[in-house]
């Protein structure tokens, strides 16, 4: 296994880790502290994973297959227990769940075809507005500067209903079966 896909797989596990910290974070700084960095982290080893890979030539199926699913693993788990805490409004949850959901079902229907489908370019934004939008909320919310943080998720429910449109626009072959 390459070091991108090692990388891949360390994100997976930091997400337990992760959701303890936040999991305490709304009756604590030291936890809201300890959940942004391990987020934060995780995050970085996204980027990571992806510059290695393709600086290096080790861009593998098993890598565009896994760090999209890392990645929302990683966020979906913030986004329901942002919302769960009453810290993220729950119908942006659910358009992003829904988006998120429906771009796998058409992966996994790809995939038995033996087709692995990348993300693109708009997903990789669609997924930094994301962890950016989580990583704020973190920070700010509650408190004096949350718009901040609501208009990034705002801002981040675009970007995730507009990659769906895409991917259902590009991949909609696999629609007819």
């Amino acid at each position: 296994m390459n070091l991108p896909n090692k990388l891949t797989l360390l994100r997976v596990l930091m997400i337990p880790v992760f959701c303890v910290f936040l999991h305490f974070s709304p009756d604590s700084t030291l936890w809201r502290w300890l959940s942004l960095c391990v987020f934060a982290l995780a995050c970085l080893t996204d980027w990571l994973d992806g510059q290695i890979a393709r600086r290096r030539n080790l861009v593998t199926n098993f890598g565009k297959f896994m760090d999209p699913i890392a990645d929302k693993i990683l966020v979906m788990s913030a986004f329901v227990m942002l919302a769960a805490q009453n810290r993220m409004e729950a119908w942006a949850v659910v358009v992003i769940l829904a988006r998120e959901f429906i771009v796998s079902g058409f992966r996994l229907v790809a995939a038995e075809g033996g087709v692995v489908i990348a993300a693109s370019t708009i997903a990789k934004y669609k997924t930094a507005s994301q962890m950016f939008a989580v990583l704020l909320t973190i920070v700010l919310v509650p408190g004096p500067y949350e718009i901040i943080a609501r208009i990034m998720l705002y801002i981040s429910v675009f970007l995730t209903a507009l990659s769906g449109a895409d991917y259902i626009w590009k991949n909609r072959k696999f629609l007819r079966g």
